[in-house]
């Protein structure tokens, strides 16, 4: 039985449903119900079967949608719904329109870029490993020779020991790693001798992360330069997966996802690692195979490789902004190469370790990337790129630019309560006619447009975090004063469970300021001083929702410190056998680090473990490199058994099975969302518990 019509027509049809139910509830005495069943059906319908396995017709029929619905949305905001009963009214009546239409109006742009087929990346991948292996079996010298360099500047010697371990480890017959050091820490330059990679260093920091890029670049022998931040871990097989391609010699730059191995402190704080999704999935999981579509493949800044014939023709890393991987990634897909995307998790790094480092992380994005438009990168002036490719590259950096309008909608609600006007006239028809369908259709598809990467609501919360310092660096960079590069401290470990006070004042002000707007409001309501009507239930409802949306913003502010300085994971397959004396116990792997591991068995045989303290144990599991790891136990409470690894495990060991082996970082899908937001609603309401044994941070892994 086919979900969908097969003709291509079809879906254009089927399009017309939605549409079609809001101009009947609106233009027609039929119900203004109308309008959201047609929607509601038209989108259960469409997001039945996933994206990737319906024509591209499905899509442009779902953005046709949502391109009339905007319009239908913004028609009635300007005919309907504006209070222009007096001058301040009318001027934040007009305001809010503005900002809604320059949220949307950004929606919008980011659907039309996704307008264009995706091309078939994956084939071409698999075409240039093969051809690769082919090569691989003759002489060496038929290889490209890659420069894999390491950036580091004051990362803890065993975090950049475990980047740079990974990298020795790529499966690739020809390639350097080299540490470029501003640091200038002589722990780093021993572990290099050591390890036998190639150390540099330079005698000061000018232009940051470039400087220290384009310092190194002399230095350098090989066609092709890998980059990885200090934090970054390869698989074994990333330069098998992408050197291939740049047999095409139109290839300049090729990407690949930027993957975290710990939750970000969003995720960690609020204990919703099954819950959220990391922010960053979006971007790479939709906006980059969409830019891949029109040749606007955006560079990370890591885990990339680039052709050092395009970057010596671009005159190197662009120094004038700190977003210096977007910049140089502009010059040369303006320079004529071809930029590829290659959307497969082939390494992971660290999350920033606190909500304060993120934000600052956050913040030299919005800055770095606002500045490349006072660069020769802006997209606007540079010759080369075609005109969709300005427009995609516009829209990537702009997009900063959204913490305005997001500001307004936050604030708007205060007018009512403070000012005593209500900035939007609401007819309850319209909402349900118009707004309605609008609202549907958006809940309902974002998680189907975005491959499953997110969902409608939950991720907005990063949205509300981090509004505060965004609006700071972006103002502050439109005004000529972006901020100074510094770099986001990585190490894990224990710290301070206190908020920043920069963070925190700002949420504080505004949601006592909410609370004191719906104060007002319902004081006024009880004397009869504010009339009541849709406009003022709608107004209520508001300034509930900015109030609780503070609320969890505020609650994410205090650190759930890591506990320790490894990554734990939780493995997907989690069977094991743990041996002891000739015997065996099934068990379950809960958590797993390359320090340490958490195991839940039956009480018969964590008795037995426990009372039989002279034989070792062993534990055998899929994934631990097929021989058993030996075990000490250090910590039992109730049905769960905590082990720590033994000396005799070597760590280099430890961390191939960790850290290197093909896929490890698992493709997740969005929670569904009304589950993720009661489990929001607890932890909101639960005490925060401190991590550590049988209380970990883990994000999964594939072992």
């Amino acid at each position: 039985m086919e979900l969908m019509p097969r003709p291509a027509s079809g879906y254009w049809w089927l399009a017309l449903v939605p549409l079609a139910g809001v101009a009947l509830a609106w233009a027609t005495p039929l119900p203004a119900v109308v309008a959201p069943i047609a929607t509601l059906s038209w989108a259960l319908l469409l997001r039945r079967r996933p994206q990737a396995a319906l024509p591209i017709q499905a899509r442009r029929s779902a953005i046709a949608v949502l391109v009339g619905l905007t319009g239908l949305y913004l028609l009635w905001r300007l005919s309907a719904t504006l209070n222009l009963s007096s001058p301040l009214a009318t001027a934040l009546s007009l305001l809010l329109l503005l900002a809604e239409a320059v949220l949307l109006g950004h929606g919008l742009l980011q659907l039309l870029l996704a307008w264009f087929p995706l091309p078939p990346v994956a084939q071409e991948v698999e075409r240039a490993a093969q051809r690769l292996a082919q090569r691989s079996r003759q002489p060496s010298g038929n290889l490209p020779w890659v420069d894999v360099v390491v950036p580091s500047c004051g990362e803890a010697p065993d975090l950049v020991e475990r980047s740079l371990r990974g990298c020795l480890a790529l499966a690739y017959p020809r390639f350097t790693v080299w540490l470029l050091d501003d640091g200038q820490s002589e722990a780093l330059r021993q572990l290099c001798q050591q390890l036998g990679c190639r150390y540099l260093r330079r005698s000061g920091r000018q232009h940051a992360k470039a400087g220290n890029l384009n310092h190194a670049l002399p230095q350098l022998q090989g066609s092709l330069l890998a980059v990885f931040d200090a934090d970054v871990v390869p698989e074994r097989t990333f330069l098998q997966r992408t050197v291939g391609l740049f047999f095409d010699r139109g290839v300049g730059l090729v990407q690949t996802p930027q993957s975290y191995m710990t939750a970000d402190p969003v995720i960690r704080n609020l204990g919703l690692e099954r819950w959220l999704m990391p922010d960053e999935e979006l971007f790479y999981r939709w906006i980059q195979p969409t830019r891949q579509a029109i040749g606007a493949v955006v560079c990370a800044g890591t885990s990339f490789v680039v052709r050092r014939a395009a970057l010596t023709q671009v005159g190197g890393f662009e120094t004038g902004t700190t977003s210096e991987d977007l910049a140089t990634g502009i010059r040369i897909t303006a320079a004529g190469y071809r930029t590829v995307y290659v959307n497969e998790k082939l390494s992971a790094g660290l999350a920033p370790p606190s909500l304060a480092a993120m934000a600052r992380q956050r913040s030299r994005w919005a800055s770095g990337t606002l500045q490349t438009l006072r660069t020769g990168a802006n997209p606007l002036r540079i010759p080369g790129l075609g005109p969709w490719q300005r427009l995609a590259y516009l829209e990537g950096i702009l997009h900063w630019c959204n913490v305005l309008p997001q500001l307004v909608l936050l604030l708007m609600p205060l007018s009512v309560g403070l000012l005593g006007v209500v900035p939007l006239q609401i007819p309850s028809d319209g909402v349900v006619a118009v707004a309605g369908p609008l609202v549907l259709a958006q809940l309902l598809l974002v998680r189907w447009f975005s491959h499953g990467s997110r969902s409608a609501l939950m991720p907005e919360l990063y949205r509300w975090v981090f509004l505060a310092p965004l609006l700071q660096a972006v103002v502050a960079t439109l005004a000529g004063w972006p901020l100074s590069f510094q770099v986001t401290p990585k190490a894990l470990g224990h710290g301070p469970n206190r908020p920043a006070a920069a963070l925190v004042l700002p949420l504080l002000l505004m949601l006592t300021l909410q609370l004191v707007n719906l104060g007002l409001q319902l004081a006024g309501i009880a004397r009869g001083t504010i009339p009541t009507s849709s406009s003022q239930g709608f107004s209520l409802l508001w300034s509930s929702l900015a109030s609780l949306v503070l609320l969890a913003a505020l609650r994410t502010c205090w650190d759930r410190p890591p506990g320790d300085a490894w990554p734990w994971f939780r493995p997907l397959q989690g069977q094991a056998w743990l041996s002891q004396a000739g015997m065996t116990w099934p068990a379950t792997v809960l958590a797993i680090s390359e320090q340490g591991v958490e195991l839940q068995l039956s009480a018969a045989a964590l008795q037995r473990c426990t009372s039989d303290h002279r034989s070792p144990l062993t534990l055998a599991a899929p994934g631990l490199g097929g021989q058993p790891w030996p075990l000490r136990l250090v910590v039992a409470r109730g049905r769960l058994l905590g082990g720590l690894w033994q000396a005799a495990l070597p760590l280099p060991q430890r961390q191939r099975q960790l850290y290197q082996q093909p896929g490890l970082w698992p493709v997740r899908q969005a929670p569904s969302e009304p589950l993720a937001l009661l489990a929001l609603l607890g932890r909101l309401l639960a005490p925060s518990r401190p991590l550590g044994w049988f209380w970990r941070s883990s994000l999964p892994i594939q072992l």
